[in-house]
């Protein structure tokens, strides 16, 4: 899978998608929390794989598309992240 460079937040994407919907409406129609899905929205949590096939139904997507941007997302985010050295393991 090729990485993207600094891939939008899915929750992004969520917001172009929703248009003139609001939070409240669409959360509804997904059968959660409107502070779950606003939570996404604003990029404070992140889509986990039943809020993929949720909206994978609502918007007639796949839920790998949604599993794969928070993917991208997450990737990009842990390799910012500093490690100490690690030494390869051989059998």
């Amino acid at each position: 899978m090729n990485r993207m460079f600094n891939p939008p937040h899915p929750g992004e994407v969520l917001r172009e998608y929703l248009g003139e919907m609001t939070v409240t409406e669409a959360a509804m129609r997904l059968g959660v929390s409107r502070v779950t899905l606003q939570r996404i929205v604003n990029g404070a949590a992140g889509i986990s794989p039943d809020m993929a096939y949720r909206l994978a139904a609502a918007f007639g997507t796949s839920p790998e598309l949604w599993a794969g941007m928070q993917l991208q997302y997450d990737l990009h985010a842990a390799s910012k992240l500093e490690r100490p050295p690690i030494e390869r393991i051989t059998a």
